[in-house]
């Protein structure tokens, strides 16, 4: 097999590494040579909800959650972490004010330094079975509350939509919170990436059509949904695993293409989709402005009122262009809800508002400030003949 290599414009969810709960569990390569991980996302009961209010409170219900790290780095001294956090970063610190990070000392192997470097190699695959029984171990106390995703990680750009994205459990908090909204209605998502909030909508909407482009990342995707249909199938959800090209005009209905749409499909899609969703899809501007072509084709076709959903950071950047801290991509985002907004055609109008992310935190993950909800109510302004 290969060997794995990462390049320097990769790039890695925040979720990958800030997570404190999740075992990544790399299981396989692949078919574009990328390393595959299988991590668990518990999907918290009202009784255990995380209180946002409190963030301490997480941090405890994190540390229940399996954290493979707990005896590391542990603060002995400060009470209430304190003291203990002031104190030891004073003394990783220079005389200039910089870190100064001590490196653990490198073990010299007998006989020189001239051997091979270890590259790693999957020897097997996991065992479904197995893996049920790593459930148990894990303390988990209900499996029927637990999430399971393939995902790679540190991937280029053109590739992070394999990977898990905090916009995906803001979004899947709010669905979680709003039941009636979302119970028995069908739901398009764009972008679906991974398939995590589109599972995750499943458990209480009937139908999801999950889209997103490139074979290996929608085999990925249905494989996501077969992992999870026990949290499902009770429900009666069902999450489809579609093509949906924000740069084509029309939706693939080619039998002999894999995920492609039936006749039926795209007729159910049209006439009874209530709700579109969207999470952390907008991070590259061409592929933005397709977004919102996406939306504004599909509403003006829509017989009925449809209600958008989009999630997404705001991510900032040093740009050397203005040599300070920008958000590019987020100043593109608001100028096109802007322009969907203002938009008079006589087809159909857009009313865009931003929703306060204080609901209930039913996923165990970072909800930091940058964090946005956006709410966007497309109503047709003629019928559609």
């Amino acid at each position: 097999m290969d060997q794995i290599t990462f390049h320097h414009d990769t790039v890695l969810s925040d979720v990958h590494m800030l997570l404190p709960n999740a075992r990544h569990l790399m299981i396989r390569l692949n078919s574009v040579g990328q390393p595959v991980f299988i991590s668990k996302f518990k999907i918290f009961s009202h009784g255990e909800s995380l209180d946002n209010s409190d963030p301490e409170k997480g941090i405890h219900e994190a540390e229940k959650y399996d954290d493979p790290r707990e005896d590391e780095g542990k603060d002995t001294e400060g009470k209430d972490g304190q003291e203990g956090v002031e104190g030891s970063l004073e003394s990783f610190l220079d005389e200039d004010g910089d870190l100064d990070i001590t490196h653990r000392p490198r073990k010299i192997p007998m006989g020189g330094s001239d051997r091979d470097l270890v590259c790693p190699v999957i020897l097997k695959q996991s065992n479904p079975s197995l893996e049920e029984e790593e459930n148990m171990d894990d303390g988990v106390q209900s499996f029927e509350d637990v999430i399971r995703i393939e995902h790679t990680m540190a991937t280029p750009l053109e590739d992070v939509g394999k990977q898990v994205w905090r916009g995906a459990f803001l979004l899947g908090d709010f669905i979680l919170c709003n039941p009636v909204m979302f119970r028995g209605v069908t739901v398009l998502e764009l972008g679906g990436g991974t398939g995590l909030t589109s599972i995750i909508t499943a458990t209480i909407a009937k139908t999801v059509y999950c889209t997103d482009v490139g074979e290996d990342l929608l085999s990925m995707c249905k494989r996501n949904v077969s992992l999870n249909r026990h949290i499902m199938e009770p429900a009666g959800g069902e999450v489809r695993v579609r093509q949906l090209d924000w740069l084509q005009q029309d939706l693939c209905t080619d039998a002999d293409v894999e995920f492609s749409w039936t006749e039926e499909e795209v007729v159910d899609m049209y006439n009874n989709t209530s709700f579109i969703i969207a999470a952390d899809v907008c991070y590259d501007d061409d592929l933005t402005d397709g977004l919102f072509r996406t939306l504004y084709q599909l509403c003006s076709n829509f017989p009925h009122t449809c209600t958008i959903f989009i999630s997404i950071e705001k991510r900032m950047n040093f740009s050397l262009r203005d040599m300070d801290v920008s958000c590019e991509a987020y100043d593109h985002f608001s100028h096109c809800l802007s322009q969907l907004q203002d938009l008079v055609d006589g087809r159909c109008s857009f009313r865009v508002e931003q929703l306060p992310c204080n609901f209930t935190q039913c996923l165990l993950y970072e909800r930091i400030e940058q964090l946005e909800l956006w709410k966007v109510t497309a109503t047709p302004l003629t019928r559609r003949v």
